[in-house]
Order: structure tokens, then C-alpha cells, then sequence
């Protein structure tokens, strides 16, 4: 007797099946904004800089400064400090990292490999008390070094689950899912922090709790992209490691950087969004720190504002990507650069104290947040060449999350010769938005999309 099925029953296609295992494969990807996005939220945003500040000055000499291995430093600018070196060694690993990624055929245990390492040197923030700013320093280090590099690998996912027309609102997914996390996960820790003393523990103690929670919730959630993304490339990671062994990182930069040649627009793109994107993130890095030290906003405050952010965000997130539809993606990233300028120049008039004027403030940023993010890296990813995303992404990870080099450099340097003025410091951004935006408006994306061999979608 025949088991085959009647002509008129119909029998899922591969092409169905494949459908719903990308489904899969996406909703999975965006669970990885929503597990590491709370490094970026509750440790880098919000109780890292102002903790690590006062542990510092709680060691700090007669004179008022620190040793770090013998050099003298002003406690402030410890954070910013340690925020550029961990830059400096992304600036050498991250497009190597790259290379290997897309060479090996092993994205998904890459991207384990490097989340789980972030993940317990951010729990490892738990032990940093009393006089080891030096340890608080070198972890966060460590965790934002492997923050950085997880990204690179999960953003070379981009490319392989959405296509040229999907990936402004795959992107703006998957950041508004990172912003529903962090801000549950802040909600939480908001609630520990205040409510420590009913708790029986210490402010500190509790901030180090909130912190090593960021750590937890990281390693719980990226057991689901690990499990669920597929490899899509064979390969192997013997030639790759041999690489690294004998220290070619600089030799590997150097080919990635003048690879762009070929490329002149993506090389474009990828200085604007440096410039920008410094700024963004040294103001998302420490506007905590900028409430405490300029502002005089308790910790309460500070915290309130930023899961406000958070929540807003998700909706800023969704809000810009589907204006991206509409009048195309790059006058939506110029909108938002015009928003951020403003942010930038008025935030330094704000009054000590002003609560209201500080939570107003970061309205305007939640707004368009997310949706500068999200819709850079989906432009970007029009912009690589097949096959060399992760190694592009690389370059681009350098100035992303929580890795500002320049504007955390300059922060410091401001900070160190006016003596922690904070206002002076913020105002100084302002020269990366404007060179951000100067830059973006030169670049020709349709000529740029096709260079490298991909189509141009209908709205640009």
C-alpha cells in the first residue's frame, strides 16, 4: 500500500521549513542584545564609574591622587582611564578576533567563548572593595575587552539571517529587546540599591551585588544564541590560532585597515561613525558620573533616569527604524546626530541639583539612542564585502558599546587639566557629532552598496 500523501494535501516545503528555523535563528539573536545589554546598563551606564571613582578616592594620598603601578592619577580619571586601555587592546584583538571568526567556520562557539568570559569577569566585579581599585580597574577591563569582542561576533550574524531589505528592522529588534533587558534587570537592582539598608547591607555591598547580577543575567541568556545559532561556513580554526600565536595582531589590523582601500566609501562610513559613536558612548558611559560629580544628583536619581532611558529606548529604538521605512535610514542617522548635538550643548547648563531638568535630558537621549545604533549597524552591514563580516565588524566594534577611545581619552585629559570639571568635559564632545555628521552626508551609499557587491535596498 503507498504512503504517499494525495496531491491535494499539501506537505511543508524545505523553503517553509527553512523559513521558520530562521524565525528561530532570529529570535535567538535578538536574546543576545537582551543577555549582554545589561553590562552596557548596569555596569558601564550606571555603577561602575561613580563606585569605581569614590573606591579610588577613598585610597587616594594627602595629595588627592592615586598610584596606578607607579603612575600618579587624580581619582576621576581612573574610569576613563581604564575605559581607553581596554580600547587600546580591542584596537588590536577585535579584527583579528575578526579574521578568525570568519576563516574558522565557528562563529556560535566564538561567540560563547567570548560572552562567558565577559560574563564572570563582570561577576568578578563583586570582590573589588575596600582599597583594590586596582582590581575593580583590571576586571572591568578584562569584561569590556571580551564585551566588545562578543559583539563583533554576534553582529557577523547580521548578514546570514536577514536580508538587504530586512536588516533595519532585524537590527532595531534586536536593540529594542537589549533595552527591554537592561531595563528589567535595572528595575531590579534599583529596587536592591534602594532598599539595601532594609536589606542589611551597605550601599557599596549593594552595588557590587547590582553588579555582579549584570554578570549572572549575561551568562543565563546567551545559552539560548549558543544553542540556536547556526555555522553557516566551514572551516578551520588551526591557521587562525597559529595567527595569533605568533602575535601578528598588528599584521592583521594592518591588512584589514588597508583592505578598505578597495573601498574608499565604507572606509568613509566607518570614520563617521568613529566620530559619532565616540560620542554617543562616552556620554552613555559617564552621564552616572557626570549626575554625581557636576550635578550633585543622588544615586537614586541617577539610576531612575537611566531605566527611564532604558524603557524609552525600546520604543525610540522600534520608533526610528520604522522612520528609516519611510524616509530612508541615513537622513533618519543625520536626524538623530542633530538630537544628540543639542543633548551635548545644553547638558552642561544644567542646574546643580536639577532632577527634573537631568530626567528631561535623558528623554531627548532615549529617543533617538537605540535608533542610531541599530540603524548604523544594519547601514555598515550593507557595506562589507561577503565573507569578511566579522573581520569588518571588527573595526567597527572598536568605537562601539561601551569602548569610546577618543572621547573617553579626551574626557580624561579635560578632567586631569581643569581638575574634574565635568561640564567642560561633556561640552568637549560636541566635536565628534558635528565630524560625525560632516562625514556621514559625504558618503554616497548607493555607490558604496554595490562596490562591495551587495544589492541596494529601495530606501536608503
Amino acid at each position: 500500500m503507498s504512503t504517499s500523501l494525495p496531491a491535494s494535501v499539501p506537505t511543508p516545503s524545505s523553503s517553509d521549513a527553512e523559513a521558520r528555523l530562521l524565525r528561530k535563528e532570529r529570535r535567538a539573536w535578538y536574546m543576545y542584545d537582551w543577555a549582554q545589554s545589561v553590562f552596557n546598563t548596569t555596569v558601564i551606564t550606571v555603577f561602575l564609574g561613580p563606585y569605581l571613582t569614590a573606591l579610588a578616592s577613598g585610597a587616594a594620598g594627602p595629595d588627592g591622587k592615586i598610584s596606578v603601578f607607579g603612575w600618579m592619577i587624580t581619582p576621576a580619571s581612573l574610569y576613563p582611564y581604564a575605559t581607553s586601555l581596554s580600547v587600546l587592546i580591542q584596537l588590536v584583538l577585535l579584527p583579528v578576533l575578526g579574521a578568525v571568526v570568519d576563516t574558522s567556520g565557528r562563529k556560535r562557539e566564538l561567540l560563547g567563548v567570548t560572552a562567558y568570559l565577559g560574563a564572570f569577569a563582570t561577576m568578578g566585579l563583586y570582590f573589588a572593595a575596600d582599597d583594590r581599585y586596582l582590581l575593580g580597574a583590571a576586571l572591568f577591563v578584562v569584561a569590556n575587552v571580551a564585551f566588545g569582542a562578543s559583539i563583533v561576533v554576534a553582529n557577523s550574524f547580521l548578514p546570514d539571517i536577514a536580508s538587504e531589505e530586512e536588516r533595519d528592522t532585524v537590527s532595531s529588534r534586536g536593540w529594542a529587546m537589549g533595552y527591554l533587558g537592561g531595563a528589567l534587570l535595572l528595575t531590579l537592582n534599583l529596587a536592591l540599591f534602594l532598599s539595601h539598608e532594609s536589606f542589611g547591607l551597605e550601599e557599596g555591598h549593594a552595588v557590587r551585588i547590582c553588579m555582579m547580577s549584570a554578570g549572572v543575567w549575561w551568562a543565563i541568556f546567551t545559552i539560548i544564541p549558543v544553542a540556536r545559532l547556526r555555522n553557516r561556513r566551514a572551516g578551520s580554526l588551526e591557521v587562525p590560532a597559529q595567527r595569533i600565536a605568533v602575535g601578528r595582531s598588528f599584521a592583521q589590523l594592518w591588512h584589514t585597515i588597508t583592505s578598505l582601500r578597495a573601498y574608499p566609501r565604507t572606509l568613509l562610513f566607518l570614520v563617521a561613525y568613529i566620530m559619532f559613536n565616540d560620542g554617543i558612548q562616552t556620554v552613555i558611559a559617564f552621564s552616572a558620573t557626570f549626575a554625581d560629580q557636576a550635578l550633585k544628583l543622588d544615586q537614586s536619581v541617577q539610576i531612575g533616569t537611566i531605566l527611564m532611558v532604558q524603557f524609552v529606548a525600546f520604543g525610540g529604538a522600534l520608533l526610528l527604524g520604522a522612520i528609516a521605512r519611510r524616509v530612508g535610514t541615513k537622513k533618519t542617522i543625520l536626524g538623530s546626530l542633530v538630537v544628540w548635538t543639542a543633548v551635548v550643548a545644553v547638558a552642561p547648563l544644567l542646574q546643580e541639583g536639577a532632577a527634573v531638568q537631568f530626567f528631561a535630558l535623558g528623554f531627548f537621549i532615549a529617543i533617538v539612542l537605540g535608533g542610531t545604533q541599530a540603524l548604523s549597524r544594519s547601514l555598515f552591514s550593507l557595506l562589507i564585502p561577503k565573507g569578511k563580516e566579522a573581520e569588518y565588524f571588527g573595526l567597527y566594534e572598536i568605537s562601539d558599546k561601551g569602548s569610546a577611545f577618543l572621547g573617553a581619552l579626551v574626557l580624561g585629559v579635560v578632567l586631569d587639566t581643569t581638575g574634574g570639571d565635568y561640564r567642560l568635559a561633556i561640552l568637549s564632545l560636541i566635536v565628534f557629532f558635528a565630524l560625525g555628521f560632516v562625514l556621514l552626508l559625504a558618503v554616497n551609499l548607493p555607490q558604496a552598496i554595490r562596490a562591495v557587491g551587495n544589492r541596494v535596498p529601495e530606501k536608503l
